[in-house]
Formats: structure tokens, C-alpha cells, sequence
């Protein structure tokens, strides 16, 4: 005899004996399980196909182990788009072996069984005897809040940073890049020398270059004043 069962949203064709591997379910290896609807069943009588089951059958297995599956790799690529992702996936699954096939109007010989032990039932907790209210303790007097130190004079505001687009030859972009530098004043452009140009022309290309052309250092100079 054999049947068709539907689990997990797969079909599968089995007879007693066979071991199937399906779609993962609840349980620990040895426990015999009802392995869900049987949709035909065959035998040397005949066929009988289900609408959509066939009432009073059952196919009953023994689970045997619930692991994950090999290794597949998962690629995702979009062109032109810089895009590329690689991942790997496992499928959890179960191995079962059909222990019987119950025909309509047949009792089942296989029972169905879990060796999961049930957890226990939770212990309601024992109700406390209520004690009697302890006299409330004179409360000490509260110790007198300390004087608040004196505030500290205020550190001296930073100097206000100028306009450097004044300068011949700095934009908004270039005074910008100058500010993340540190560099905010036209007393700080003033005091400039070569070993400085050199250090900043490190991170703003050409900065040297404008400078010497401009003469950035003492029209800074003459601003600052």
C-alpha cells in the first residue's frame, strides 16, 4: 500500500519502511507522529483520491532526526549598480520513517506518542503572612544644605572667526576648507610661514601656491589690523 500526505506544504509519495526527509517539525527523535492530511491511497484494490483528503486515513512516522540541511550559497546581482551580495542558507528539516499506512475504517496498530516530558505545572506561591506594621522611626533632621561654591569666572569667549573670502582668491568652498583646518582668523593667515604652508598644503591642494600669488600674508596683515 501507499499513500500521498501533504506536510509542509509539499506532497510526498510513501509506503511503510520509507524514510522521507520533510520540512522541519516539533518533536525529539523517537516520537511517532501523525504526518497530516492524506490526499490518495493505493493498494492492489485500487486507488482512492481524496476531495481534497480521504477521510479516516492516516499515515503514521517515527521521527528519527531534525537537522539542517547542506550548505547553498545565495548570489544577488544588479548590473551597472555596483551591487553584489553573497549569502549562505541551511534549511532546517526532519527525517522520518513511515511506520504505517491506516486505511478508512482500519484501526491504527502504531500509537502516537512524544517523548518530550510536559513541564510542570507552575507552583502558585504561598501567600506571606502579612506583618504587623513596625512603628515608623523619628526621621533625622535632615543636615543642612551646604552654601553652593561661588561660580568660576567665565573662560574668555574665542575670538570671532572674519570673512577669509576677503581675501583675493579664497571662495566659499576654499574659505570652508580653511575653517575645518583650524584656521578662522586673519591674524592666524598673518602669522603663516613656509613650514605652515607646506603642513597645509597637505590637505588643500595648491594652497601654497595661492598664497605666495596673493600674497595672502599681508593682505591678512592689513585686515587683521
Amino acid at each position: 500500500m501507499f499513500a500521498v500526505i501533504k506536510t509542509g506544504g509539499k506532497q510526498y509519495r510513501v509506503a511503510a519502511g520509507d524514510e522521507i526527509r520533510i520540512e522541519k517539525l516539533e518533536g525529539a527523535a523517537g516520537d511517532t507522529l501523525d504526518l497530516g492530511d492524506v490526499l490518495m491511497l493505493g493498494s492492489d484494490a485500487g486507488v482512492t483520491v481524496g476531495s481534497p483528503t480521504v477521510d479516516g486515513a492516516q499515515v503514521i512516522g517515527e521521527l528519527l532526526d531534525t537537522n539542517r540541511a547542506r550548505k547553498i550559497i545565495v548570489f544577488k546581482k544588479r548590473r551597472r549598480q555596483n551591487y553584489r551580495r553573497t549569502k549562505g542558507h541551511r534549511q532546517w528539516g526532519t527525517v522520518v520513517r513511515i511506520a504505517e499506512i491506516v486505511a478508512p475504517g482500519e484501526k491504527a496498530k502504531t500509537a502516537l506518542k512524544s517523548t518530550t516530558a510536559a513541564p510542570k505545572a507552575a507552583e502558585a506561591p504561598k501567600a506571606k503572612a502579612k506583618a504587623a506594621p513596625k512603628a515608623a522611626a523619628p526621621k533625622a533632621a535632615a543636615p543642612k544644605a551646604e552654601k553652593a561654591p561661588a561660580k568660576k569666572a567665565a573662560a574668555p569667549k574665542a575670538a570671532a572667526a572674519d570673512a577669509l573670502t576677503e581675501l583675493t582668491g579664497v571662495g566659499p568652498a576654499l574659505a570652508t576648507k580653511l575653517n575645518e583646518a583650524g584656521i578662522t582668523t586673519f591674524a592666524q593667515i598673518a602669522a603663516w610661514t613656509d613650514a605652515d604652508l607646506d603642513a597645509l598644503s597637505e590637505t588643500i591642494t595648491g594652497l601654497k601656491a595661492k598664497a605666495e600669488k596673493n600674497d595672502w600674508i599681508n593682505a591678512a596683515k592689513a585686515l587683521a589690523k
